[in-house]
């Protein structure tokens, strides 16, 4: 998962999606062609907001061509919107109005604020209306989504953060290149290993979603209140005993010089690893592609799971990404159009096809099967790792991810705590109290504004 990064723009796709949505086509005189108005009249029109572009937003629109090449009723019009916030903000502008999407796609921390905003008609109706079997989409990505015994949004595309190594620096440092480091002692070790002539041997952005994963790989709640799930959380836990070592552990690798820090974009921690700066560093399983890419013909490349302290006995990752939401304020029609074309978007063959595409998990267990897949995990056998790992996530609250209506600021002011400590301002205990008192006072703000 990458991250996500004016006025004119945002008014000029507004207006682009009031001009795309209509539930139907008007019927013109009898004159002008009766037959022809009467079958664009039975079409369901449908206006889908997304936030992917480059690969992605091409592999979007080619979904959307070829399910309305098959669904001459339903026809689906994808729009780019921007980067996730962006694209939530125009929906939140979009407010009591018919003016906004049928179909939105939106990142997982934004999954709290989704449902507690009103706006939604929960997928969970029409599974249980079709008695859509569930049991064949992945359990650990479902098991995020599933708020209140209920599956609110459906996943579309997801995926994990990973280790990648560059094995051929790992043979110069005498370290083997088939085992990479699992713990957090090992990663300080082999990035030490790594370092030379002065120079840091590895690297990490400054993403909050890392810490969110530091946390879940200890099976540590981010939040209070089963990480949000029993509960509507009400107080940040991220000056937990897991943040604190955690942070300490980064802040000491720093310090030793071994490990770098580059800041808060993770394409430049990217940019120098592909770049045979740094020998080791993190990021999502949705940049492998363009990672093996950068790194071909030039080192191979080698990936593990994300490491954690040497006592923290089980744990895993939480899936990042974005699912797919149905608007409430359309008609029943449009809804259950907006249903058929999710439904489309978790078949096998699809999954599969969107997977190789854009390097996110297939959310259907079946597309693992696809000849297509399997061609592409012998292509990109370093993918494995990301299903290996997913896999063995333990189930708890933790693994399943928190939930609070403030997550994108919350982000924010992590990354903030993070810098501060990196860069000398602050001890790791007293950056995350600070931090987490922001955040829980934030959390009780929007807590304040959920009706009842």
């Amino acid at each position: 998962m990458k991250r996500r990064g004016t006025f004119a723009l945002m008014l000029a796709a507004l207006m682009l999606v009031i001009s795309a949505c209509g539930t139907k086509t008007e019927t013109s005189s009898p004159a002008s062609g009766a037959q022809a108005d009467a079958a664009a009249a039975k079409t369901t029109q449908l206006t889908w907001w997304h936030s992917m572009s480059g690969a992605g937003e091409k592999a979007i629109n080619q979904l959307a061509s070829d399910f309305n090449a098959s669904h001459p009723e339903i026809q689906v019009k994808a729009i780019y919107q921007g980067k996730y916030d962006e694209s939530l903000n125009k929906l939140k502008a979009s407010m009591g109005s018919d003016s906004g999407p049928d179909l939105i796609q939106v990142y997982e921390i934004g999954s709290k604020f989704m449902i507690d905003s009103g706006m939604i008609t929960p997928v969970q109706q029409f599974i249980d209306k079709d008695k859509f079997d569930l049991s064949q989409l992945e359990p650990n990505i479902i098991r995020y989504y599933t708020i209140d015994g209920k599956l609110n949004a459906m996943p579309f595309n997801t995926s994990n953060p990973i280790l990648y190594y560059n094995k051929d620096m790992f043979k110069a440092a005498g370290l083997d290149p088939e085992n990479p480091p699992k713990t957090y002692e090992e990663f300080e070790q082999t990035a030490k290993a790594l370092s030379k002539d002065g120079k840091p041997g590895a690297s990490m952005a400054i993403y909050g979603w890392f810490m969110e994963q530091f946390f879940a790989n200890q099976n540590a709640d981010y939040v209070n209140n089963g990480n949000g799930r029993s509960a509507a959380a009400t107080e940040s836990m991220l000056n937990s005993e897991a943040g604190v070592k955690t942070l300490t552990w980064w802040k000491k690798m720093i310090d030793e010089k071994t490990l770098s820090n580059l800041g808060r974009n993770t394409d430049d921690t990217t940019a120098a690893f592909t770049a045979q700066q740094i020998g080791m560093t993190l990021d999502s399983t949705a940049g492998l592609r363009k990672i093996v890419e950068g790194s071909g013909g030039k080192f191979e490349l080698g990936t593990g799971f994300l490491p954690r302290p040497a006592d923290a006995k089980e744990g895993g990752v939480v899936v990042g990404g974005a699912s797919l939401y149905i608007m409430n304020n359309k008609s029943e029609a449009q809804q259950q159009a907006a249903w058929e074309f999710i439904k489309y978007l978790a078949t096998p063959e699809v999954q599969a096809n969107w997977s190789v595409a854009t390097g996110y998990f297939p959310i259907t267990t079946a597309a693992y099967d696809q000849q297509v897949f399997k061609d592409n995990m012998t292509k990109y056998p370093q993918f494995q790792t990301a299903v290996d790992q997913l896999h063995a996530s333990a189930d708890s609250t933790a693994t399943s991810g928190a939930v609070m209506g403030v997550f994108p600021e919350a982000r924010q002011i992590v990354e903030g705590a993070i810098e501060t400590v990196l860069n000398g301002q602050g001890a790791p205990q007293e950056a995350l109290d600070a931090a987490a008192q922001q955040i829980t006072e934030k959390i009780n703000q929007y807590n304040g504004t959920v009706k009842k």
